[in-house]
């Protein structure tokens, strides 16, 4: 699988994608496979694949460990219905669980799995589905300006019709990291007196007349906004803190938790929950202000900073540069209580209460 971008890097749509501008379709590569597969270290048991896609890391361990079991999970229909054939080609090995990634420990209870060995997550859009043009995530072909992973709830063009303009540039400020966010939200407000925005050429066309970008820059103007919009749209944040919880609720003592991230929000998430995990985060920080000073120790850190991609794996699969693995093993410790502070990291600031709006 692959997914995405950060705000002083170049920013990128999501699972390993590089900025679309100049991009080609491109075959769907897992991004540090080696990394992943060394890091959790399977000897049989059963594994989680909490986001499927193509099937990357789920054939790879398959293939490495005969001995091992996999159980996949995607909330895309069409990822589901791609994966019958490797189902086939495992012989019984493989399930494969249609649900979001979030509810991971649900998912498994309801399939009698409560308890496994391995949880592997790959955070973000998946290459096949920015490379859908019906899809509606990017705006190299246009298409319908639609964005979900799923086949539920409101689309992209629902959210860019109906929100109001404040609430648009919250979004494309702290999803999208948009500097120009309330230009560009008050761009869409005025368009869409005209006419709905539908596709995602007429948005790109739009965030180009308002965004401009460095001289020599391969990045098109509307990559941040159509961050902002997917995040959200997907509510791909929130899914990446209930799923670090759901994986510490179902990984055995011993078990593993590999988490690719692809920018610098799933990252930060990532880091703060293995840091108050592992009982580094002694002290409250400003990431986490409502952390507890002390917490029970319920991870080991196996990768005391993220592992990169090699200049070897960048050059063959341009768009892994961008990504980062972070691994630890679960103690014997109970399961704390949710680090509801984390929360915050995936919302919104929240005006009312002094939250930074742009």
């Amino acid at each position: 699988m692959i997914r995405r971008s950060a705000s002083s890097e170049v920013p990128t749509p999501a699972r390993g994608a590089c900025a679309e501008a100049g991009a080609s379709a491109q075959p769907h590569v897992p991004v540090l496979l080696d990394e992943v597969l060394n890091t959790l270290a399977t000897e049989g048991g059963l594994a989680v694949d909490g986001t499927f896609g193509a099937g990357g890391y789920t054939r790879a361990l398959l293939t490495r460990d005969p001995a091992l079991q996999v159980v996949a999970i995607d909330r895309d229909p069409g990822a589901i219905a791609a994966g019958r054939p490797l189902v086939a080609e495992f012989q019984g090995r493989l399930r494969l669980l249609p649900g979001r990634f979030g509810a991971l420990d649900t998912l498994l209870a309801e399939a009698d799995a409560p308890q496994v060995d391995r949880v592997v997550l790959d955070i973000g859009v998946s290459s096949m589905q920015l490379d859908v043009p019906e899809r509606g995530f990017s705006f190299r072909n246009d298409g319908p300006l639609d964005m979900r992973m799923g086949a539920d709830g409101p689309s992209a063009a629902d959210l860019v019709n109906e929100a109001d303009e404040a609430a648009l540039a919250d979004i494309l400020y702290h999803y999208g990291e948009e500097r120009r966010s309330r230009a560009v939200a008050r761009a869409i407000h005025e368009a869409r007196r005209r006419g709905r925005i539908e596709t995602t050429a007429q948005l790109a066309e739009l965030v180009a007349g308002v965004v401009r970008v460095e001289p020599g820059s391969h990045i098109h103007p509307a990559t941040r906004t159509f961050q902002g919009l997917r995040i959200a749209v997907n509510d791909e944040l929130g899914e990446l803190v209930r799923a670090l919880h759901a994986a510490e609720r179902v990984l055995r003592p011993g078990g593993r938790l590999a988490v690719v991230t692809f920018h610098s929000l799933e990252d930060r998430i990532v880091k703060q929950f293995f840091a108050a995990r592992s009982g580094r985060a002694a002290q409250s920080s400003r990431h986490l202000p409502g952390a507890p000073a002390r917490t029970v120790s319920s991870f080991d850190l196996l990768t005391k900073g993220p592992l990169l991609p090699g200049e070897a794996e960048i050059a063959r699969n341009p768009r892994a540069r961008s990504a980062k693995l972070r691994a630890a093993q679960r103690t014997e410790s109970d399961v704390p209580e949710p680090l509801t502070a984390l929360t915050a990291l995936a919302s919104l600031p929240d005006a009312a209460r002094g939250g930074h709006r742009r």
